[in-house]
C-alpha cells in the first residue's frame, strides 16, 4: 500500500471530497503512484483523512470517471492510468511488475506494519530491539567531540577493510573477550546486517543450506533467502541450540554453515552455556561446518560476565565472528565488524568495496575514539545498570498481571523476554488488536512462521511509565480476547 502523509483542510473553501480527489489525482498524474498501485480501502482512507466514508466514495468516483482508477470486487481499487493522453501514446512502464520481480524478497507484511508503526510517536513500543534514545550516551559523545585529538579526521574513503586505527582498537577490545584477532583479520562493516549480506553473496552458492536456531532473528530479515539460500531450523533448549542433530542434518541437506546468537539470543534472550558452546564448536569442526557467531548483544550482560564467545576457542579458523556497537552504543552510527581468517576477510572486503566503497569514515572515527578513550566502557556501565532496572521492573509487572496468562524466561542480559501465552489466543490477532490501542508488539511469527503463542517483549526501548501502562493494558487485552 502507498504511504500517505497528508490530510484535507477542513477550514478550506474547497469541499473535502474535491481536496481528496485533487490529492490522489496528483499522486497518479505525477507518477508517484504508478499503474498497478493498490489504493487503500475506503474505510482506511476515511480514517486516515478523518472524514466520512461517503466523502471518500465521492472522491474515488471522480477518479474512476477520469479513467485513472478502477475497482473490482475481490481485488480492490487499482491505478490503471497516469496520464490524460494514455490512449494516444505508448503505455508507461508497469513499475509494480518490476517491484514484484526484484531479487530481494520484501519484508513479511507484519514486519512492514511494525516498521511503519515505529515511526508514530504515540505508540508504546513493547517489542523494539534497540536502546531508548534517553539511554544513548549523549554525555560521552559530547565529551568525545570536544576532545583535542591529535589523530587527523579523514573524510575520504578508507582502505577496504576499514580504518586501521579502529581495527587495532577492536583487536585490543576483543582480547577482553579472550579472542585473539589481529587487525588484518578484522573487516569493518555497516552493522551486523551488512555482515550477513556480505557473507551470503561473497561466500555461499545459491541453494546452500543454512542451519540456525529456531526461532531466530534470521527469519525477520531476508538476507539469505534473497540470495537463494535455504534455512533449516534447529530447536533451542535452556542451554541454547540443540547440537545433536547437526551431523544428520549435514548429511541430509549438505549444510553450508551454521548461524547462532549464543549470547542473549534474539528473540528468546537465551544465554548458551559454556558447555554447549564447546559441544557446538566440536561438532561443527568435526563436520567441517563453518559457524557464524553473531555477538551483537555480548557486551550487555548485567549479572556477571557471560561465557566467552565460541570464537575464543576457535583454533582452526572455523568461526566468523560478528560484533557491533549498534545495540550498546548507537544504532545510528552503523558500525560493526567481522573477524575471521584473513583470506575470508580479504574476499568480503573486496565485495564490500564493490557494494558501498566502505563504511562511514566519520562513524569509524567516532567509534574508535569512544572505545580507545574508555568512554564506551563508561557508557556501557551506565546502560547495563539501567537495563537491569528496566528488566526487573518488567518482571515485577509480569508477575503481578500475567501470572495466570503466560510464562516467561528471566534473561541475564540483552534486551528480550520471551513470553508464552497460556490461553489459545493467536498472537497475530493480538498484534492487530494491540496496535489499534497504540501498543506495538513483536509476535513470535516474526521469528518462526509457525509460532502463534509467543511475544518478544523488550525492556530496552519503552520508558518505565510506558512499560507499566503498556503491559497492564496488554494483560487486559489478552483477558478480553480469551473471553470471546
Amino acid at each position: 500500500m502507498p504511504e500517505i502523509d497528508w490530510k484535507p483542510q477542513k477550514c478550506s473553501s474547497v469541499p473535502l471530497h474535491q481536496q481528496i480527489t485533487n490529492y490522489l489525482k496528483n499522486k497518479i498524474i505525477n507518477g508517484e503512484w504508478t499503474i498497478g498501485t493498490k489504493i487503500p480501502p475506503q474505510r482506511n482512507l476515511a480514517k486516515l483523512f478523518e472524514v466520512n466514508r461517503s466523502t471518500i466514495v465521492f472522491a474515488l468516483e471522480e477518479l474512476v470517471a477520469d479513467g485513472l482508477i478502477e475497482t473490482k470486487i475481490g481485488s480492490g481499487t487499482t491505478v490503471i492510468n497516469n496520464t490524460w493522453g494514455l490512449l494516444a501514446s505508448p503505455p508507461p512502464p508497469d513499475w509494480s511488475h518490476y517491484v514484484r520481480s526484484g531479487m530481494h524478497k520484501p519484508n513479511i507484511s507484519i514486519i512492514q506494519k511494525i516498521n511503519e508503526a515505529e515511526t508514530q510517536p504515540h505508540i508504546i513500543r513493547l517489542g523494539t530491539g534497540e536502546l531508548s534514545p534517553d539511554l544513548l550516551p549523549h554525555k560521552q559523545m559530547k565529551l568525545l567531540l570536544n576532545l583535542d585529538n591529535t589523530q587527523a579526521l579523514s573524510l575520504s574513503y578508507l582502505e577496504p577493510k576499514g580504518s586501521l586505527a579502529l581495527r587495532r582498537t577492536i583487536s585490543r577490545h576483543l582480547k577482553g573477550k579472550n579472542i585473539d584477532a589481529s587487525a588484518e583479520s578484522i573487516l569493518i562493516v555497516s552493522g551486523g546486517l551488512q555482515a550477513l549480506q556480505l557473507i551470503s553473496i561473497g561466500l555461499l552458492k545459491k541453494g546452500s543450506t543454512i542451519l540456525y536456531e529456531s526461532p531466530s532473528y534470521l527469519n525477520s530479515v531476508h538476507v539469505f533467502q534473497s540470495a537463494g539460500m535455504n534455512l533449516l531450523g534447529i530447536s533451542l533448549d535452556e542451554e541454547g541450540m540443540e547440537y545433536k542433530t547437526i551431523s544428520r542434518l549435514k548429511r541430509q541437506h549438505q549444510a553450508a554453515l551454521l548461524y547462532t546468537i549464543p549470547t542473549f539470543h534474539n528473540p528468546t534472550g537465551t544465554l548458551m552455556s559454556e558447555k554447549r558452546r564447546r559441544e557446538l564448536l566440536n561438532i561443527c569442526q568435526t563436520e567441517a561446518i563453518p559457524i557464524i557467531e553473531d555477538d551483537v548483544y555480548g557486551d550487555l550482560s548485567f549479572e556477571g560476565p557471560p561465557p566467552k564467545p565460541i570464537k575464543a576457542d576457535d583454533v582452526q579458523g572455523n568461526v566468523l565472528y560478528i560484533g557491533s556497537v549498534s545495540k550498546a552504543l548507537s544504532p545510528g552510527l552503523r558500525i560493526g565488524w567481522i573477524v575471521g581468517p584473513e583470506a575470508v576477510i580479504e574476499r568480503l572486503a573486496d565485495i564490500k568495496m564493490q557494494t558501498d566503497y566502505g563504511s562511514s569514515s566519520l562513524s569509524q572515527y567516532v567509534v574508535e575514539k569512544m572505545i580507545s578513550s574508555g568512554l564506551y566502557e563508561e557508557s556501557l556501565r551506565e546502560i547495563k545498570i539501567e537495563l537491569k532496572l528496566r528488566r526487573d521492573f518488567t518482571l515485577k509487572i509480569l508477575g503481578r498481571y500475567f501470572s495466570e496468562l503466560a510464562t516467561w524466561n528471566i534473561p541475564t542480559g540483552g534486551f528480550y523476554i520471551w513470553l508464552k501465552l497460556n490461553a489459545g489466543i493467536s498472537t497475530r490477532k493480538l498484534f492487530e488488536v494491540a496496535l489499534r490501542e497504540g501498543i506495538l508488539l513483536n509476535p513470535g511469527s516474526v521469528y518462526d512462521k509457525n509460532d502463534d503463542q509467543h511475544l518478544r517483549l523488550s525492556y530496552s526501548y519503552a520508558s518505565i511509565d510506558q512499560l507499566e501502562k503498556g503491559l497492564i493494558q496488554l494483560a487486559n487485552l489478552i483477558r478480553n480476547l480469551d473471553e470471546q
